[in-house]
C-alpha cells in the first residue's frame, strides 16, 4: 500500500475511477464527456460521487453513470478493498487526492495523470533508498 496525498484536477481522478473499472464496457460518449462519473454501491467497493447537480444517466453492470457538475468531492474503493481514495475540490475543478493505493491503483494514477512521472520516480527513489538504509541495519 502507498500513502497519496497530492494534488490533481477532477478530470484526471474521474479518468482513474473510469480506467480502474469500466473503460472496457462503458459508452465511448460517457468515457469523453467530462461531466460523465461511474458511482457504485457500497457493497462491491464504493464510488461515490459528491456534487451540486447530479443526475442518474444509466446503469451498466455494477456501475451507475450519473452527470455531475460542480463536484466537491469524490470517494474511491477498489473492490478488492486495497486502494481507497477521496479527491476533494479545493478551488474549481482543481483539488487533492488523497489515501492508500495498490500497485495496481498506482498505475492507473500514473496513466490517468493524478501521479506525474516525477512523483513516481520520487517514490521509487525513496523506497530504493529504504530498502538499501534496511540492508545494511541488519
Amino acid at each position: 500500500m502507498v500513502t497519496i496525498d497530492t494534488p490533481a484536477s477532477v478530470e484526471s481522478f474521474r479518468k482513474f475511477i473510469i480506467s480502474s473499472t469500466c473503460r472496457s464496457f462503458a459508452p465511448r460518449s460517457y468515457l469523453e464527456d467530462s461531466e460523465v462519473f461511474a458511482e457504485r454501491e457500497e457493497s462491491l467497493g464504493a464510488i461515490y460521487v459528491e456534487a451540486a447537480d447530479k443526475v442518474t444517466l444509466k446503469k451498466l453492470r455494477d456501475m451507475t453513470f450519473v452527470n455531475a457538475r460542480d463536484i466537491l468531492g469524490v470517494i474511491y474503493n477498489s473492490k478488492s478493498g486495497n486502494t481507497s481514495l477521496k479527491w476533494r475540490q479545493l478551488k474549481r475543478n482543481n483539488g487533492k487526492v488523497t489515501g492508500e493505493a495498490s500497485a495496481n491503483s498506482l498505475t492507473n494514477l500514473a496513466e490517468s495523470g493524478v501521479l506525474t512521472l516525477d512523483w513516481v520516480e520520487n517514490y521509487l527513489k525513496k523506497k530504493s533508498e529504504e530498502a538499501k538504509a534496511d540492508k545494511t541495519t541488519n
